[in-house]
Order: C-alpha cells, then sequence, then structure tokens
C-alpha cells in the first residue's frame, strides 16, 4: 500500500511520500537507541513538563489538525475535534499520575528476612508501535502518553493512510520539549515491521489493528522473546433486557453502532435483545438508524463519512450482501449509494445465522445485527459464541442481570447501562483472538516496565 493522503470523501489523491530506505530506517533505529541512554535518566517532572506542553499544544493545533484527521479517514469533524480533546486529556493524565503509578511498592520485609524489600518499575527502552488508520492520533497518544512518562523511547510505524498525521505526533513530541528522537514516525511499509522488531535495539512492541496482524507481531515477537501488547478485532454484542429504559438503548445503540463512520474496534455490532421488547426495540433502532445522516464528513448536518479507504467499503459490502443472499433481512440501509467516495450507509440487519460470514467476523463498517433471544442465558451464550473478546454491554435494570452477565460474559470489558469507550483512568483491551495485554490506566504505563525485585539485606 503506497504511503500516501488519499481523501475518502472524494477518492483524491492529495499527497504522496516516500517510504523511509533502509539506510535511513537504521539512522532511525540508532537515534532511538542512543536517546533511551539518556532519556531514560531524565525525572518524571521533566517529562511530566514536556507532556504537558503537548497538551497544550494540542489544543492549540485543535481545529487545523480536526480537518487533518477528517482529510486522511473521513470522520466527521465533530467527531476528530473530540479525538483531539481526548489526547490532550490523555496526555495530562499521564503527566498527573505517572510518578504514583510507577513508585516503588514496598513488601513485607521481616517476611523474606530483608532490611528492605520493593518492586521498581523501570523503562524498557525502544518500543514499536504499530498503529491503525481509524483513531489516527487517539491510537498512537495512548501508547505514548504512559511509555513516555515511563522513560521508554517511541517508534511508530502508523497506517499508510495516515502519514501526516503520523508526522504530526513525532513533530508534537519535538515541539513540546522532549529529547531529540524520544519519539519518531516511521514512514515505512508493513513489509518492514519484522525487520524492525528483530533488530536488537527495539526491545518491546504494542500493535492495534487486525487479528492477522496481531498473530504475526506475536510471532515475531516471540521467536525474539520480547514482550507485545496487542489490541485487534471486535464483534462486541450489545444484550437488551425487558427491564431496560429501551428508548435510551436505542438511542447509544446507534451511537454504539456508528460512531466514527462504524470503524471502531469497540463498536456494537451485534445486538442481541430479548423476546418481550424485541418488536419495539426494533422499531427504536430503525427509526434512530434512519435518521442518520451519510454526507460530507466537513458538514455539521452529517453524522456519518465515508468509510476510510475503498477496500474497507468493498469488505462491508461483501459482509452484507452474503448475509442477504444468505437470507438475512434487511431493515434499513443496506445498498451504497452512487457518486464518489468511499460512502456506506448505516444498516441494520436481522435474521443473522451462522452460516453468514458476518456471525463470525468482524463487519468494520456502520452495520448492525438484530437477534432475537429469550433469556440472559441465551443471549449470553450468543455473545459467547465468537472467537473475539474486547467489549460488551447489557442494558438492564435487574441487578442480578447485570452481575450475572459482567460474571459470565467472555470479554475484556463490560458495560453496563452504557457505551463502551476507553478512558486513561481504565484498563483497555480484551482476551481471545481480540489480542492480550492492557492499555491505559496502571496497568498500560506497568506493560513496558521491568518490575524489578529489590532485595536490600
Amino acid at each position: 500500500m503506497a504511503i500516501a493522503t488519499v481523501d475518502p470523501t472524494t477518492g483524491q489523491t492529495l499527497k504522496t511520500f516516500e517510504a523511509l530506505t533502509d539506510a535511513e530506517l537504521e539512522d532511525r533505529l540508532a537515534r532511538a537507541a542512543a536517546a533511551f541512554a539518556s532519556y531514560r535518566k531524565t525525572s518524571y517532572e521533566e517529562r511530566a513538563a514536556w507532556t504537558r506542553r503537548a497538551a497544550d499544544l494540542l489544543e492549540d493545533d485543535a481545529e487545523q489538525l480536526a480537518e487533518l484527521l477528517t482529510t486522511e479517514m473521513g470522520k466527521t469533524l465533530k467527531a476528530a475535534r473530540a479525538e483531539v480533546a481526548k489526547c490532550a486529556t490523555g496526555l495530562r493524565y499521564y503527566a498527573e499520575h505517572a510518578p504514583a503509578m510507577l513508585a516503588d511498592v514496598p513488601a513485607d520485609a521481616p517476611d523474606v528476612k530483608a532490611s528492605r524489600a520493593f518492586t521498581r518499575y523501570q523503562p524498557l527502552g525502544v518500543v514499536l508501535a504499530v498503529m491503525p488508520w481509524n483513531y489516527p492520533l487517539w491510537q498512537a497518544m495512548r501508547f505514548a502518553a504512559p511509555a513516555l512518562m515511563a522513560g521508554n523511547v517511541g517508534l511508530l510505524k502508523h497506517a499508510s493512510n495516515v502519514p501526516q498525521s503520523a508526522l504530526y505526533m513525532e513533530e508534537l513530541f519535538r515541539r513540546a520539549g522532549f529529547p531529540a528522537d524520544v519519539f519518531q514516525t516511521l514512514l515505512i511499509g508493513s513489509n518492514k515491521v519484522e525487520k524492525v522488531l528483530r533488530d536488537r535495539r527495539v526491545v518491546a512492541a504494542t500493535l492495534t489493528g487486525s487479528t492477522p496482524a496481531g498473530k504475526a507481531v506475536a510471532a515475531t515477537a516471540g521467536d525474539e522473546l520480547k514482550p507485545t501488547v496487542l489490541e485487534l478485532g471486535g464483534s462486541d454484542p450489545f444484550v437488551v433486557m425487558p427491564s431496560a429504559d429501551l428508548a435510551k438503548a436505542a438511542e447509544v445503540a446507534t451511537t454504539a453502532r456508528c460512531q466514527n463512520n462504524g470503524q471502531s474496534c469497540i463498536a456494537a455490532k451485534r445486538f442481541i435483545v430479548h423476546a418481550d421488547v424485541y418488536e419495539e426495540f426494533s422499531l427504536l433502532f430503525s427509526a434512530a438508524f434512519e435518521e442518520q445522516v451519510l454526507g460530507d464528513p466537513r458538514d455539521a448536518a452529517t453524522t456519518i463519512g465515508p468509510l476510510a479507504t475503498e477496500q474497507g467499503r468493498e469488505d462491508v459490502e461483501e459482509l452484507v450482501q452474503d448475509a442477504i443472499a444468505k437470507g438475512a433481512h434487511v431493515l434499513v440501509g443496506g445498498k451504497r449509494p452512487d457518486g464518489p467516495g468511499w460512502f456506506y450507509p448505516p444498516t441494520l440487519l436481522e435474521g443473522i445465522t451462522q452460516d453468514m460470514r458476518m456471525y463470525a467476523e468482524e463487519v468494520f463498517g456502520p452495520v448492525a445485527q438484530l437477534h432475537k433471544v429469550s433469556s440472559l442465558d441465551e443471549a449470553l451464550q450468543l455473545a459467547n459464541d465468537s472467537e473475539f473478546g474486547l467489549g460488551s454491554n447489557i442494558w438492564t435494570n435487574d441487578a442480578a442481570e447485570a452481575e450475572q452477565f459482567v460474571n459470565e460474559v467472555e470479554a475484556g470489558m463490560a458495560f453496563v447501562n452504557g457505551m463502551t469507550t476507553s478512558y486513561p483512568e481504565l484498563p483497555f483491551g480484551g482476551i481471545k483472538t481480540s489480542g492480550y495485554g492492557r492499555e491505559l490506566a496502571d496497568l498500560g504505563i506497568r506493560e513496558f516496565c521491568n518490575a524489578k525485585t529489590v532485595w536490600v539485606g
């Protein structure tokens, strides 16, 4: 795939970039290793000051940056502005809390026959981050903020269709005052990821992306005995029970599915509704889907912009047509519009069966599937009948049902009467083929630290 900015609203290529040569890549790796040798010795106070400055700069750049995100991957300007703001929040969160998260953790010294004993968290070194295009800044920032505050050095291999967003990240940290080469963007193709990960100067990796991409990185890292964090695909269940506030559930369900033009790993995708309220919820959900406005993401009236790539739209369309051909019923949408750009309408299907591809595969676009069940046990069985295990949702006002769902759903995250989302304060990640490890919160910053045991006699 060429490294280029292609406007998904028009399909026009706006700017292309040359990939790094092998010599240029070697220079970047050498500079990263040299930077870590000194950066690891900086204080939390210094790192926090640079991190807060980065947050300030983000806010100063917010409007032009939002326009860039919309241009490169098609999200609405409203969503782009929210993404920029979230990045600033994440930076400030780690600037404030990293010192406490990484403070020495004392043990009971007498029990281990020591005068002092504790765990000290120290940075690992140069970490490779392989990031996707759907949240060009936030996905990269939720790695960068904790990693840099911990004293690590970052190398960003971003998706090839968001090169200007990737280059902005490097420029941001440089402008904020971080020492040279502490955070670098590598304009390389996916075919160079293995080379970088196998380099002895790179000590760990994190990837957000597809399950196949995660398997490839995990295989290489495993061969090299290097730690990884993987946040991969998802097909999140959204369970609606009879006691739920159906109007609110349908409203949030629409946002949960259509956010970011339907291109989110934690978007609710499988809507599992109790038979007692299925018809009512279906009508509310269909009406909300019908009200969505597909159009230019720069238009304030638009709620859903184009999909980010032409291939992405083809993938979504194939899954929808496969379901229709095998008997699924289209309640809303289902047919792509004519004209330029990679638009696909909000689509709602029911009658999904196991022989349809979308039953098992992730649909990365504004397509929702409705399922009818007769009990919470049946809902959980269907929810867990997936290779994915990222986020999950239940809507109920029955405390026992909520507790059963939280205990039994096979997912890294469970949200009750709300939409799965990410907060700097909460760990983020999945199980099964949705990946392993955690981003954000204290678990996230410790993923790329050496938990060093210290014993003093």
